[in-house]
């Protein structure tokens, strides 16, 4: 089953990482990606062992972002992969059928792409500027998204989608009539892991 929040880990160092991915699985998160761009390669295998550790602690399902290699040897439940990383079918040769591979979009055509590929969800975005990636895609807002879904709906395209992309608490009841699945945050609940709770009750109740 894919979440309907996803929060993708921030922090310059291990220890900051695994300080803000523990205080959001504490609040309730129980869908992790690990991301972490500084750091070398030992550095990110110790972050993903314990990372591993606290995700079964509590239940959450642990994607690592990019990093095909490293989710095999840690047995994560799967990965995600942007456009730019390697092929959906390669890593499931290398992962098996049985994990879940996720992968960015930014337009119908790389979502028909996406789903060719048969990706188990697809990221889609951004929602609006961020900060938290370097090279930006165009941004898409809530009538960029509209279209898209209502494209799928012509097209009988059910991979869920989730949104990502300087999204706010007050984004998600409007994101979630467009018919979107879930939502991707990583500074949102960086700066305030509490707000977890809010954020599952407007996606699991529709509040």
């Amino acid at each position: 089953m894919i979440s309907k929040l996803h929060y993708i880990s921030q922090g310059n160092t291990v220890d900051e990482q695994l300080y803000n991915i523990e205080k959001t699985l504490d609040n309730g998160c129980d869908w992790i990606q690990l991301r972490f761009k500084n750091g070398n390669y030992n550095q990110l295998l110790t972050l993903a062992e314990k990372t591993k550790q606290l995700c079964s602690q509590h239940k959450a399902t642990f994607i690592i972002n990019d990093k095909v290699d490293l989710a095999y040897q840690m047995e994560a439940d799967g990965v995600h992969l942007g456009l730019d990383d390697m092929q959906i079918k390669d890593a499931r040769a290398i992962l098996g059928n049985q994990k879940i591979i996720g992968g960015t979009a930014n337009t119908l055509e790389h979502i028909l792409q996406r789903v060719n590929e048969k990706c188990g969800y697809i990221g889609l975005g951004p929602f609006r500027f961020t900060t938290t990636k370097e090279k930006l895609s165009p941004i898409l807002g809530l009538e960029g998204y509209q279209t898209i879904l209502n494209q799928m709906k012509e097209n009988n395209i059910s991979t869920p989608l989730i949104a990502i992309g300087g999204i706010q608490v007050e984004d998600v009841s409007a994101l979630l009539k467009t018919g979107i699945h879930g939502i991707a945050v990583s500074g949102l609940l960086t700066q305030n892991p509490t707000i977890t709770t809010t954020l599952n009750e407007k996606l699991y109740v529709n509040i």
